[in-house]
């Protein structure tokens, strides 16, 4: 089974970056989309908000 929601660990592992800077990119993904602290950030999201295509992505998570 393929995960749908994504964590900042996954974030630095996509683009390289930091944990910290992935932390930042995923706070920012909430608040793009309105997200309450509970909610989670999905694949799609992610690949959305940085321009990636979802199925090169899904081979590397």
């Amino acid at each position: 089974m393929n995960r749908i929601c994504i964590y900042p660990k996954d974030i630095s592992m996509i683009t390289g970056k930091s944990y910290r800077q992935s932390l930042r990119i995923y706070n920012a993904i909430k608040r793009k989309h309105n997200k309450e602290p509970h909610q989670l950030v999905t694949l799609d999201e992610v690949c959305q908000y940085l321009g990636l295509n979802p199925d090169k992505v899904k081979e590397t998570v």
